[in-house]
Formats: structure tokens, sequence, C-alpha cells
């Protein structure tokens, strides 16, 4: 795999790799680890294979295409107006809410710097500096990713070093709760934590003379690394604290708070990757809303830098203290974003290229129609979870 295409492996990972991960813990701890690395493997499997359909549907709609033409090009006008109207809508929320997240952030660090600034000032510096990073475009997105990215692996390793020395087996096998409603509602949280699909029809554009093999694997080797780093977290964060002290956290803070008071540099690391994990997943998500507005609009660069960040930025400076409840919006949303709409697509460029008798030798994710079923009832698990 070339540097182009490892950057943009880190860039499925990198959106994927949000502050979500912190909280991961705290909702599966009183499963035990049997129950808790079975949901995650279970979650993860389920959406990287809707994430190889959206790749079928994009390289055979044409490639180099956003979601608003493939949409258009496999399921028709009024499919295309109806992916729009989720895929705007769940960037947008998500947008809003790493606008949200990161303007607390920057207000704290330059508060340590002794320069004291609103959170609507900070809120609107973070939008429009890390909004001129987008729109310089995918390459420019890649190369930042790829160091942040690197800071990243370095604080989760620091965080293991820290904790795995004094991980406790009796706590990993503990389990205060053997509700399976219980586990189910955890769906929603694990699922947002791989909303990595949005970004691969971007990648498909950047990497147009890769292989489809390469492409996919791209795609698996990215949501590999988040799935790794979700289970090493979970151990190391479960090994070192009970699960009733799990579920007592009101926040995120509470659990780096705790860890932090028998490892000091825990919560400065901690910091630091919440820090970077909401960038980075911001630079996907703004990445993937800013491709489909050149697509849909077919404005220049300046348009489209308005379209893309000028919305979202009036909508967190409007509920800029409902980070938790727009995520929760934004994960209804994306049970149809990222699989019923990549399956639907799926299902009629097979339909179309079976009738082709000269159809030529596209990718195809594996599994059939079986597969295609299992999606089916992976997407209704999803909706289901989100609503009970």
């Amino acid at each position: 795999m070339n540097l182009k295409l490892l950057g943009s492996a880190l860039i499925v990972a990198g959106t994927a790799l949000g502050a979500g991960m912190l909280a991961i813990p705290m909702v599966l701890a009183q499963f035990g680890l049997l129950w808790g690395t079975l949901m995650m493997l279970f979650i993860w499997s389920g959406t990287t294979y809707a994430a190889l359909l959206l790749l079928e549907a994009s390289i055979k709609a044409g490639g180099g295409l956003g979601m608003n033409t493939i949409a258009r090009k496999t399921l028709g006008k009024g499919g295309q107006v109806v992916t729009n109207g989720l895929l705007y809508a769940l960037l947008v929320c998500l947008l809003m809410a790493y606008i949200i997240g990161a303007g607390d952030l920057v207000k704290k660090m330059m508060s340590g710097l002794g320069v004291e600034l609103t959170m609507m000032q900070c809120q609107i510096a973070f939008a429009l500096i890390a909004g001129i990073v987008v729109a310089a475009g995918t390459a420019a997105v890649d190369k930042l990713n790829r160091v942040l990215f690197a800071i990243m692996v370095v604080m989760l390793g620091l965080t293991l070093v820290s904790l795995v020395p004094t991980i406790s087996i009796a706590n990993l096998l503990e389990a205060s709760s053997d509700s399976k409603i219980d586990l189910i509602k955890t769906s929603s949280v694990l699922f947002t934590s791989f909303g990595f699909v949005v970004v691969i029809p971007s990648l498909v554009t950047y990497n147009e003379d890769a292989t489809h093999k390469q492409l996919r694997n791209m795609i698996i080797g990215g949501s590999c690394i988040p799935l790794v780093s979700y289970l090493f977290w979970l151990y190391a964060a479960m090994g070192n604290l009970s699960a009733e002290q799990m579920t007592s956290f009101a926040n995120v803070s509470e659990l780096i708070a705790t860890l932090g008071a028998e490892h000091d540099m825990i919560k400065l690391v901690l910091s630091v990757f919440t820090g970077l994990a909401l960038l980075t997943s911001f630079l996907g998500v703004a990445m993937a809303l800013f491709d489909q507005n050149a697509d849909a609009f077919k404005q220049n660069r300046a348009v489209t830098y308005v379209l893309t960040f000028i919305l979202p930025l009036m909508g967190a400076l409007w509920a800029a203290d409902q980070f938790l409840a727009v995520l929760g919006y934004a994960g209804i949303i994306l049970v149809f974003l990222a699989i019923f709409v990549p399956m639907a697509m799926t299902i009629k460029v097979r339909k179309l290229q079976s009738v082709q008798e000269d159809a030529v030798e596209y990718y195809q994710a594996g599994g059939g129609q079986l597969a295609l079923g299992m999606s089916f009832l992976f997407g209704c698990f999803l909706l289901a979870a989100e609503l009970i």
C-alpha cells in the first residue's frame, strides 16, 4: 500500500476515532469483557461491510463522484433527494457537534495560556481555520491527518503503557448486568464510533489510480485501526476500574479524573487525545460535506466553503450546550445513510450490470444475496437499538 492509500486508510480511521471512544468503557463495562468484545466485533463487521457496498456502488457508478451523483445514477432523482437530505442532515449535525466540542477545548487551551476568549470566538476561530485546511483539498487533509494521527497513536500508546501493568483480571471478568436489552442499547454509541462511511466517495476520487483490491484493503485496514484502538482502550480501562465504578460516572471527565488520580500523566494525555480525535473526525466529515457541495452545486471553492462551514457554525452557536443531543440525532440518521442507502445502491447497480451483456468486470463486495439480507437485518437491529 503506497503513502496515498495509507493516508486514505488513516482518514477512514481518523474519521471514526472520535471523542466518543473515551465513553466506550463506560457503556460496556457492566457487561464484562466477553460480551463487550463480541458487541464491538459485531458492530465493526456490519459497518465495514456496508462501507464495502458503498465502495462497490461508487466504482460501478463511474468513480470520481460525490454521494450526490452516485445516488442520482443508481437510485434516480427520488433516491438522490432522499440521500442528499440524509447526508446533509448527518454531516451538518456531526460538524455542529465537533465545533461545539472543539470550541470548548480551544477555550480551555487558550485560558491555560493566559488568553481569555468567549465560547463563540473559539468556535468561530476553529471552524474557519480548520475549514481552510479542508478547502485546500483532500491531499492537504491527508497530509495533516497523518501527522495528527501519529500523535494520537503516541497518546494512546502512553495511556496503555500506564494502564496495562495494573490491569486486574478480576475486573475484566466482572459483569454487573446480564440484561441483553441494555447491551443492545449500547449499539448506538458503538455504531456512531465507526461512522466513517461518509468519506468513501471522496477517497475513491482521491485514489483514482488505485486498483479495486487496493481500495477494498484501504477500507478494511482503515476500519481495523479504530477497532483495535477501541478494544485496547476498553481492556485497559475495564482492567483498572470496577464495573460499578464505570457505571457510576456521569461523564467522560470523571472517568479521566479517576484514572488520573492513580496515573499522573493520564489526564493530560487523554485530554490531548480527545482534542486530536475531535479534529481528525472534523476534518474527515468536513471533507465529505465539502466534496458533496462541490459535486451538487458545481460552484467555485469560495462558495463551497461558505455552504460547508457557515451553516454548521451557525447551528453550533445556536446549540452551544447540546453536544450529546446533536450526536444522538446524527446516530439515527447514520443508520439510514450508512446501511440502507449503500445497500439500495448496490442492489440497483447489480441489477443493471446483470442485464448488460458486455458489462465490465467491476469490484463486488462478497457474500451475495445472503450478505445483503444480513446487512438489512443489521440496519434494522441498529434502528431498533436507537429507538428502544
